[in-house]
């Protein structure tokens, strides 16, 4: 590594080396020649003069690109595709003619960006799936452990810790549902032209349209697709970048949504992120645990919604057939967004793997509000012994108040139950009330609710793709 110029962290410290690869010179310009061999092959198919040898000639040259030369016809041509015509043209001489026959630049810049996103998808997918999965199992293990609840960050109703889970993997869901809409639409540019028209190929095959659409067709299908744009400009329609990075925007807001959850429950003392042995949490207070997974992933999101505008701008502002004030921002924005996105996935199923429950803490917070909530419980249990609902209603405001007042101003525990059973109103010995307290009193159907959204529709999903889980989940940093 070159220390005296700016490296991504994109590739030094979060994303993998299978979403590196996507996105690395090597595939982008490798994917350049099986497109232009894909265009040759099809052309003989079709009744042009080509011939087996060439065609021989740069199947053997897919992989074997002369990157300093690349660079030096690029610095001559000022044209990053006709610098790689004439780089594969040196190691296929025999086919130096025939590459790019008809072409223009998008035939290989655009459906090779496609078929980038195609391949990161199914990457994408995979981190999904198994952070899914890992979330479930979370679930599933904690479904009937009582949790205070949060609305607004104030204590509310008793959830589980299952069921908060479920919340994370219901975003999760959204986001599967929007990525496999996304593979089962996504369409390849194909054979188009310079303006969209084919009219070069239209010279090509002397006027035959049928040909032409034959080309089209086959082509697409070589390179793996089943469905194809009808009609282009010169590039595809811009909208599909923005698609794409909506879809990374909205996993993005997904995981950070957990990480500020996971984060104010680490705060509370109730659920943590992995701390390593000798990972230290700040270089002053050694006593600290800070949550960075939970932070890298709450950092790497905020970038990948960022990014959203940026590709949403660029569809908006294409003039006609063409412009190319897309060009330079494509190569940053959506690479750029499925790195983050695969950082993202990697870092979160790392957090599933090592997260840490606290029940006793969890309990200890559920106890110190549970008195104000069980209130009218109390009062109907009093009721059934003969007592007075107004009467009652009125004694337990009082009591509350005061205990109230105890727990904030004077800083010391809830003493509401006390009260309560030291008032002869209430009728009700300790044990009775206490059993009245039992967090599983206050949960409503959450274990239920669990069970069925798992067996309904997690399980389903990971068992439908149960060929893709395992992933690894080990940091770089």
């Amino acid at each position: 590594m070159n220390n005296e110029i700016y490296s991504n962290p994109l590739a030094e410290r979060y994303s993998s080396k299978e979403m590196l690869y996507i996105f690395s010179p090597q595939f982008k310009f490798s994917t350049w020649r099986k497109l232009w061999l894909a265009l040759a092959e099809t052309e003989k198919e079709l009744g042009l003069d080509i011939t087996e040898e060439q065609l021989e000639q740069m199947r053997a040259n897919i992989d074997n690109i002369d990157y300093k030369l690349a660079q030096e016809m690029e610095k001559k041509f000022r044209h990053d595709v006709m610098a790689h015509v004439h780089t594969f043209g040196e190691a296929a001489p025999k086919a130096m003619r025939i590459i790019h026959l008809g072409a223009t630049s998008a035939y290989v810049g655009d459906n090779t960006d496609l078929i980038q996103i195609k391949e990161a998808l199914i990457l994408t997918k995979k981190k999904l799936i198994n952070v899914i999965d890992g979330l479930a199992k979370f679930a599933n293990k904690y479904k009937h452990l009582p949790t205070l609840g949060f609305t607004h960050f104030q204590a509310a109703q008793l959830t589980t810790v299952g069921k908060r889970a479920t919340l994370w993997l219901q975003s999760l869901l959204l986001d599967l549902e929007e990525l496999e809409f996304r593979q089962d639409t996504l369409r390849f540019r194909g054979v188009k032209g310079t303006t969209g028209t084919q009219a070069s190929f239209q010279e090509l095959f002397d006027g035959d349209f049928e040909k032409v659409k034959e080309l089209d067709k086959r082509i697409t299908e070589k390179m793996g697709f089943n469905k194809r744009f009808m009609v282009t400009g010169q590039t595809y329609d811009r909208k599909i970048d923005a698609e794409i990075s909506n879809l990374l925007s909205n996993i993005a807001q997904s995981a950070h949504k957990f990480t500020n959850d996971l984060r104010l429950l680490q705060h509370l003392k109730e659920i943590e992120e992995p701390f390593e042995k000798n990972q230290i949490g700040s270089s002053a207070m050694a006593y600290k645990r800070n949550p960075m997974r939970s932070e890298r992933i709450a950092s790497l999101a905020k970038f990948v919604i960022a990014l959203q505008q940026s590709t949403a701008m660029t569809g908006a502002t294409q003039w006609f057939e063409r412009t190319l004030d897309d060009s330079a921002n494509k190569r940053l924005a959506l690479p750029q967004a499925f790195l983050a996105i695969d950082a993202i996935l990697i870092i979160w199923k790392n957090i599933l793997e090592g997260l840490v429950v606290y029940p006793k803490m969890i309990e200890k917070r559920i106890m110190s509000e549970l008195p104000f909530m069980a209130t009218e419980y109390i009062i109907m249990e009093c009721v059934k012994n003969g007592g007075d609902r107004q009467e009652l209603h009125e004694k337990i405001r009082i009591h509350s108040m005061d205990a109230g007042i105890e727990v904030k101003v004077e800083g010391k525990e809830n003493d509401l139950i006390a009260r309560i059973v030291n008032d002869a109103s209430f009728n009700l010995d300790r044990d009775k009330l206490m059993s009245l307290l039992d967090p599983k009193n206050f949960i409503g159907f959450a274990e239920g609710q669990v069970e069925d959204f798992l067996k309904e529709e997690v399980n389903p999903i990971v068992q439908k793709n149960k060929n893709l889980l395992g992933m690894d989940a080990d940091l770089k940093v």
